[in-house]
């Protein structure tokens, strides 16, 4: 393993770990398919995960904590035609398909540290809510995936400690906050993976590795435990996948388990057509940042140009965003460091260190607790933005097309743990200049792998929609998959 100083060390420039096993090139919805059919066990799945896993992590870093045991125990249970986990019994969509939780969700048997040395090292007795709700889907968990300090930044990159990798490019970023998530599907090493999106922590690393990764509609899965105790609730859970039908097919297994009547349901496979063209408005630069940079762009228009020849109705459009709107992320994201950094042992264990906390942490940290006073204010703010979005999108486009980034995954150190502070975020926010507002808002955002480099470096474009409309962003790329495939590491 390589740390953040000596890069120099990391010759291989793609990694990947697809082969002549169990889980071949399946995705999950092929491989949960094979599963069920008895040509491949559960058992058999878990154990080329795992081989997968040890086959690649050593570059890309991307594994948290390991739990084989309990992945063996659990794909066990499921060859023995036995429940295999927390209310199996709902259907079970993706029984005995191999998978791993972001380090920052309650998951029995490992400990839950957020990526941060401040947290200590205490295996959980029992799963949270989020975790609960994945498990009655039929993952298998092999352990946690890496994450940068608490998810506050768009890399995962801590100080002190091995960087996570991306597989298209070990020079690279593989994102954040999920980058561990992103780099183990996109090496092939997992069909399907946990992450969570509080600014873009599944779009970004789902651009930056070649995935397709969905931001929900607020609410649409249980909140996790500490989304429930934001005040402004910009957490949403969902999974980094290869595939669009993966992601269809898990949003629906988590609805049979836990559904949100105020939503519609996700209901794409009953009917994955789209009804009619859609209205497309296509947004290429961040009125909150520099112009996107080139490869970005092409990667847009080529979106766009593609839709068009689709049949839908694409056109220019820039959203009426408030001007505070970013300065008012920005507080909120320090606040919730401040409450962190203050608060630890009540927040999340009684052995909280914040001594050990890392300097990105400490300098946004810094930064909440002067701007508290001004909390009713931003606060009110953003709890208002869901309205004023829905008023413009029922007025505007039925989708808006946009770049998911600034620019292209930076090389390793762009947004290192140890960057004094003001540089690091002014990074950021040239980089993730175009998630935030989907988090703020509640509104579904999807990432979809349509550009690439010259040197083949995935760039990501994001489709955006209306409140509980996952089902239009979904049919839409479902269409827009089949009329341009996805790449594959193994394939290029």
């Amino acid at each position: 393993m390589t740390t953040q100083a000596d890069t120099s060390k990391t010759t291989a420039k793609r990694v990947h770990a697809f082969g002549d096993d169990a889980l071949g090139t399946h995705d999950a919805t092929g491989l949960a398919a094979a599963i069920a059919a008895g040509e491949v066990s559960a058992s058999e799945a878990v154990e080329a995960a795992l081989a997968r896993v040890e086959k690649v992590d050593g570059v890309l870093n991307a594994l948290e904590f390991l739990d084989a045991k309990r992945a063996r125990q659990r794909a066990g249970r499921i060859d023995s035609g036995l429940s295999g986990g927390v209310h199996d019994k709902h259907g079970a969509g993706l029984r005995g398909v191999p998978s791993a939780f972001k380090d920052n969700i309650v998951v029995a048997g490992v400990p839950m540290t957020q990526g941060s040395q401040a947290m200590p090292r205490v295996s959980n007795r029992r799963s949270g809510k989020i975790a609960t709700q994945m498990l009655a889907t039929g993952l298998v968990p092999i352990g946690t995936t890496t994450m940068p300090p608490f998810g506050w930044t768009a890399t995962t990159e801590r100080p002190g400690d091995d960087v996570t990798r991306n597989p298209w490019d070990t020079s690279r970023s593989s994102g954040g906050s999920s980058g561990g998530a992103a780099a183990l599907v996109a090496s092939g090493a997992l069909p399907i993976a946990h992450g969570n999106d509080g600014g873009g922590s599944i779009r970004i690393p789902a651009a930056a590795c070649g995935l397709v990764g969905l931001k929900p509609t607020r609410r649409r899965l249980v909140l996790g435990e500490s989304a429930a105790s934001m005040p402004v609730k910009i957490v949403a859970d969902s999974v980094l996948t290869r595939t669009v039908r993966d992601t269809v097919t898990f949003f629906e297994e988590a609805e049979r388990v836990r559904r949100n009547r105020k939503l519609p349901a996700i209901g794409v496979s009953a009917n994955p057509e789209l009804e009619r063209p859609l209205r497309v408005g296509v947004m290429v630069d961040s009125p909150f940042a520099p112009p996107s940079d080139a490869d970005t762009r092409a990667a847009v228009e080529g979106a766009a140009k593609l839709l068009g020849e689709l049949g839908h109705h694409v056109e220019e459009w820039e959203p009426n965003i408030p001007a505070s709107f970013q300065e008012d992320f920005l507080d909120y994201w320090a606040f919730l460091a401040y409450n962190t950094a203050a608060g630890g042992k009540r927040l999340f264990h009684k052995d909280f260190d914040a001594s050990k906390l890392d300097p990105f942490t400490l300098g946004l940290a810094r930064r909440g607790k002067r701007r508290l006073a001004h909390a009713p204010v931003f606060l009110s703010r953003l709890q208002a933005s869901s309205k004023v979005y829905d008023r413009q999108m029922a007025k505007g486009p039925d989708v808006v097309l946009s770049p998911v980034l600034g620019h292209i995954t930076p090389e390793i150190g762009h947004l290192a743990g140890d960057l004094d502070f003001e540089t690091h975020m002014e990074r950021v926010l040239k980089y993730c200049c175009f998630t935030p507002l989907h988090n703020a808002t509640g509104a579904p955002a999807i990432s979809l792998p349509l550009g690439a480099t010259a040197d083949g470096l995935p760039v990501g474009v994001m489709v955006s929609g209306r409140g509980g409309g996952e089902n239009t962003l979904l049919r839409l790329a479902l269409q827009v998959e089949k009329a341009q495939p996805f790449r594959r590491l193994d394939t290029v």
